[in-house]
């Protein structure tokens, strides 16, 4: 009877209605504009970084399976919250300082990419020349 129920209550999960859109943004908002980052450290943030802290999200397969997809969106919209690149425009001179010092913070410690991310995504790892270069250009940025 019980496994009944699992199965019934797995079934009943992937009914639930979930926001995997990409918001439309303006190309001009964008922290590759805005920001003007090196070639290399754009690369950097676009593979280990884009698809939960901007609005161009590559949403796997497993983002359509319940519980997993519960996960996955919930973890893309606290992303997209805290930085979001597609709108990285809108910040003013002060945010997007403090912004480029919490990204070096992240990386620097390890804490971003999350963990749960790279299990799935092992490209997305940052090596330890990736920190530096993301950490040399963001102190080079607030220097001036």
């Amino acid at each position: 009877m019980s496994l009944l129920v699992l199965a019934v209550l797995f079934v009943a999960a992937q009914l639930v209605p979930l926001d995997r859109s990409n918001p439309p943004s303006d190309p001009q908002q964008h922290f590759r504009v805005v920001a003007s980052p090196p070639a290399a450290v754009a690369s950097v943030l676009d593979r280990s970084c884009r698809d939960c802290h901007s609005n161009d999200t590559t949403w796997p397969w497993y983002s359509r399976v319940a519980p997993m997809s519960f996960l996955v969106v919930d973890d893309v919209k606290e992303g997209r919250l805290h930085l979001n690149f597609s709108e990285w425009g809108k910040l003013d001179a002060r945010r997007s300082a403090r912004k480029l010092e919490q990204i070096c913070d992240e990386v620097r410690s390890g804490d971003m990419p999350d963990r749960k991310y790279t299990l799935l995504h092992p490209e997305a790892k940052l090596s330890p020349a990736d920190v530096q270069a993301i950490c040399g250009w963001t102190e080079q940025v607030l220097a001036k």
